[in-house]
């Protein structure tokens, strides 16, 4: 027997390639010892449709009840757009979706569950696709998909709200499902590139994504895996900045894009949903904080979850000054978003020494050498920078020498570049830029 997991690439692969009876053939398998895999469900549903076998709309439709009563509503959501794009009317399947995970729904619960996937280790008895295909083995599959759980009634009696769109008036939730686009896309392909810009935003409906990081080198650092109900892509939109990050598909996974068109429907509520974006972007900002910046690295989760809740976060406008030049340095800043410049003054007017961005931290010099700060930071745009008492600071580089390591060698290289952006080639240790 093979493990469910290496039966669903071998299909997906396969249906890729153009084989769909013999991809059939294995998603089916999947069902036949796991009816509660609705994703096999759907994808048996998607070979009859490549294969234009009118019977597909019944597995869809079916598959759709069934996610939408197990605690899987983008999934049904998923069988609905299948369905209305191919003539068939789901109009049924999103009312009652609607009334279920709406606001105003009283099956939505903070003790809430759902029935999960098989997992990927079930061993799966499977046929021979090498071999000719009996002849009725693309209607038995579509039958069985659409009769899986047809007795099955042990469903959650709570569920699990959608994020953001369940936090919204239903006529606002039922305008905007109208607006998603679906987007199913093939294991490997990319989503979002580092650097674009941003003019939607995505829930995840199923399957697995990559979200990444690319320095200058070329390197990958990732930053999270994305599933089910995740939602990505808001930062950009809300900054009108570049994209931060990449999003790669690392299975089939089927995206519902939230484009213009959906936030124009949403006119009315535009600050609600802005603000439950927002919470969205600060939690991803402060994982991916966690992921990649040497200050976190030597502590475990828990203890980097412990000293976020030391450091203040700060909301600042352009032209903000953070830093002035020749104050005592006050604690050690991190850029969360935006970008912040570095200048000094002189007898002609302020030089610029550089820009800090996001992930950068500052401040750290005049704490570590003791002396009043000779550089002046200021917000170029608007940012959010997070702020950590020189008390608490002093404390950390006492007690964990990678954190003192990393901020002294920060301390150093800060110093070359100022020393290279001012054209001098060596600086008295009392005139040095200390931020």
């Amino acid at each position: 027997m093979v493990s469910l997991g290496d039966v669903k690439r071998s299909a997906a692969a396969l249906f890729s390639s153009g084989q769909h009876v013999a991809a059939l053939r294995l998603y089916d398998a999947i069902v036949a010892a796991a009816p509660l895999d609705y994703d096999a469900r759907i994808r048996v549903a998607d070979c009859g449709l490549a294969l234009g076998d009118p019977r597909a709309a019944n597995a869809y439709r079916a598959t759709g009840w069934y996610c939408l009563k197990a605690g899987h509503p983008l999934a049904a959501l998923v069988c609905a757009r299948v369905l209305e794009a191919h003539g068939a009317e789901p109009a049924d399947l999103v009312a009652s979706l609607v009334v279920t995970y709406g606001s105003e729904s009283e099956q939505l619960g903070k003790v809430a569950a759902r029935i999960a996937l098989p997992p990927e280790s079930l061993p799966i008895d499977v046929p021979d696709v090498r071999l000719p295909a009996p002849d009725d083995a693309v209607a038995k599959a579509l039958a069985r998909a659409e009769h899986a759980t047809d007795t099955f009634t042990e469903f959650p009696h709570a569920l699990h709200p959608i994020p953001l769109l369940s936090s919204m008036s239903e006529a606002a939730f039922r305008r905007v499902l109208g607006t998603l686009v679906l987007r199913r896309l093939p294991a490997g392909s990319p989503v979002i590139r580092e650097g674009e810009p941003g003019t939607s935003f995505f829930f995840v409906a199923g399957g697995e994504l990559r979200v990444y990081a690319t320095d200058g080198l070329g390197r990958h650092t990732e930053l999270a895996r994305l599933g089910e109900n995740a939602v990505f892509g808001e930062m950009a939109l809300l900054s009108a900045q570049p994209r931060s990050a990449s999003v790669g598909c690392l299975t089939e996974v089927d995206l519902l894009e939230v484009g213009r068109a959906s936030l124009a429907a949403l006119a009315d509520e535009l600050g609600a949903v802005a603000e439950a974006l927002h919470g969205f972007t600060r939690e991803r900002l402060l994982g991916n904080l966690m992921a990649t910046s040497p200050l976190f690295k030597p502590f475990n989760r828990m203890q980097q979850r412990d000293l976020l809740r030391r450091f203040t976060s700060h909301d600042v406008s352009p032209g903000t000054v953070v830093i002035h030049e020749g104050e005592e340095g006050r604690g050690l800043f991190v850029v969360l978003t935006g970008e912040l410049e570095v200048s000094r003054r002189a007898s002609d007017g302020p030089v610029p020494l550089g820009a800090v961005k996001t992930g950068d931290v500052f401040g750290e010099m005049a704490i570590l050498r003791s002396a009043r700060t000779s550089a002046t930071v200021t917000a170029q745009r608007a940012a959010t920078v997070l702020f950590l008492a020189r008390e608490y600071v002093a404390r950390m580089v006492a007690g964990v020498p990678e954190i003192k390591s990393y901020l002294e060698a920060l301390a150093d290289e800060r110093e070359i570049d100022n020393q290279l952006a001012l054209g001098e080639d060596e600086i008295p240790s009392d005139e040095r830029v200390l931020v």
